[in-house]
């Protein structure tokens, strides 16, 4: 089913645009004439891969649709830059919850589940994470996007909880693979209630 989009994203609904922003792990708007064929949506995940030096400008970006689903190569002067995380909606912040971090391993037994929660309280199926250090990722990705994120560990017991942004809790296991690899969550201005 394809997301509800506005009909046109452009510069002002962006918080980061030019070829100096970085796009890694970010909602992206892509230039409405630069979409493949019938293509439902501008709205795009940049896994990050291509975009290490944002200098360079015909650099490739790729990227997840979320009104598809589909994997996407750009270049880099097709993205008009990041979403403003309130202007998205709420079709494509389930999407995005389904989608792992960048660079996530193939693994046979997860530890970890991740969800999302929409305000009102929807949200979809968990998605599995292999350890404590992608869960923690995982958390740091969604956290801009999604009003509650949960990670439970195999026996389904919340280990780490967002909402809005602010760490609510995180089990020790967890806080000790943050401090071990330092995923990211006091990217964004995430802090503890």
């Amino acid at each position: 089913m394809p997301v509800l989009e506005k009909e046109q994203y452009n510069a002002c609904d962006c918080d980061d645009t030019g070829y100096t922003s970085q796009l890694s792990n970010k909602v992206i708007v892509v230039n409405h004439t630069m979409l493949p064929g019938e293509h439902p949506g501008q709205l795009f995940f940049c896994s990050g891969e291509g975009v290490t030096n944002p200098h360079i400008i015909d650099k490739t970006v790729f990227a997840i649709s979320l009104s598809t689903g589909e994997h996407h190569r750009f270049g880099r002067s097709d993205v008009i830059g990041a979403l403003k995380p309130e202007l998205m909606p709420d079709d494509a912040r389930m999407h995005l919850s389904q989608i792992r971090p960048s660079g996530a391993a193939d693994f046979d037994s997860p530890d970890f589940s991740g969800y999302c929660f929409l305000e009102d309280g929807r949200y979809c199926t968990g998605v599995w994470l292999r350890d404590a250090q992608e869960a923690v990722e995982f958390a740091a990705m969604q956290a801009p996007y999604q009003h509650r994120v949960m990670i439970c560990d195999r026996d389904d017991f919340s280990v780490m909880e967002m909402t809005g942004g602010n760490l609510a809790h995180i089990s020790q296991k967890v806080w000790d693979a943050y401090e071990q690899g330092g995923a990211g969550l006091g990217r964004g201005g995430m802090s503890m209630t």
